[in-house]
């Protein structure tokens, strides 16, 4: 039996939230209002929210920078981790008296959002990322394609490394994030966990779902992607064509080389082909497994575009209320590898 299905006939959400080696669990559920984790992919700090019952007045208000950790599931499975958050923004308001507190990612800390002045010559980009890693005592795990690929020229100008990251993941298609220690450098339609497991593919029937939304854009309004370079050969600004010419999209930037360019271009053509097709989905019955990059199956839609798409999720969201409601609500786009379309140079226009 698949893992995911074991679950008892009339199901009980549960959780784990510990302070360090104390469960608070119990002094937790006495006065739950409503939890909620909502998971992104990226640069963006997961992050929970509690909202708690002070009625009597006998809550404290958390200090900031207390830890968290939480595990999440169903009574009789093992609970998922879901990692530790850090409080940083606590709040008591009323009538009925209640304290609501958010929590963030403890990996996001202070010094990756530190602005910085550096420049990198005639590297790669697995260099790149394995020394800003070390700088924040985080181990890098970089996919080996995209590590070996060369950099020129970059500037990293006024900027955090959480953004100098971002950056180049959006120029080669990929996803830069911080999980458990590890700073992560992966292709985008990468679907394995922070110690390099595969990630298991998530299968939903409409029967599990509580609500959805399923949406396509027009697949010509871009036909291709344009972005430029500076030529000092021939002293101009060139341009590279990923696709084909009419409705091309115009990347802003002006880059370093032509494969800088050329690259940029094909991350940009591939990240709007994924974005062709978009599924939204609540669960009635949350799946803890769900996460950001975890490969998805639908079924029983009755609808070739959605049941025979392969999915990838993007934003998941868990919420869990004491009346023992457990949804989850994922933003998915459409998975796999995209084809690069030919590519060709021309002269600036």
């Amino acid at each position: 039996m698949d893992p995911q299905d074991q679950r008892p006939a009339h199901p009980a959400p549960t959780y784990r939230l510990k302070i360090g080696e104390r469960d608070i669990t119990p002094a937790v559920d006495a006065r739950l209002i409503s939890m909620t984790l909502s998971e992104c992919r990226g640069n963006e700090a997961d992050q929970l929210d509690l909202v708690l019952d002070d009625h009597d007045g006998a809550l404290e208000i958390p200090r900031k920078g207390v830890e968290l950790q939480l595990a999440i599931g169903w009574s009789g499975t093992d609970l998922v981790d879901k990692g530790t958050f850090i409080v940083d923004e606590a709040e008591h308001a009323g009538a009925p008296d209640q304290i609501c507190i958010r929590a963030r990612s403890a990996e996001m800390h202070q010094s990756l959002r530190t602005r910085v002045e550096r420049s990198f010559h005639g590297v790669t980009l697995g260099e790149i990322v394995r020394q800003t890693a070390a700088r924040h005592q985080l181990v890098a795990r970089i996919d080996p394609t995209l590590g070996a690929r060369q950099i020129e020229h970059i500037d990293q100008t006024n900027e955090s490394d959480l953004n100098f990251l971002t950056r180049l993941a959006k120029l080669h298609d990929a996803v830069a994030t911080i999980k458990r220690g590890r700073l992560l450098f992966l292709p985008i339609v990468g679907t394995a966990t922070s110690s390099g497991e595969t990630l298991p593919i998530i299968e939903i029937t409409r029967a599990d779902g509580d609500s959805h939304r399923y949406h396509s854009s027009d697949r010509d309004a871009y036909s291709g992607v344009r972005a430029y370079w500076h030529d000092p050969k021939r002293a101009k600004r060139r341009g590279v064509l990923v696709g084909v010419s009419g409705n091309a999209k115009r990347l802003k930037d002006t880059f370093a080389n032509e494969a800088d360019a050329r690259a940029a271009a094909q991350a940009e053509w591939r990240r709007i082909q994924r974005g062709l097709a978009t599924f939204e989905l609540t669960l009635a019955l949350g799946q803890p497994l769900l996460s950001p990059q975890s490969p998805v199956k639908v079924s029983g839609w009755n609808k070739p575009e959605i049941d025979d798409t392969d999915w990838l999720s993007v934003k998941v969201r868990h919420s869990m209320t004491p009346d023992g409601g457990f949804t989850t609500h994922a933003e998915m786009e459409v998975a796999g590898t995209v084809t690069d379309e030919p590519s060709s140079v021309e002269d600036s226009e």
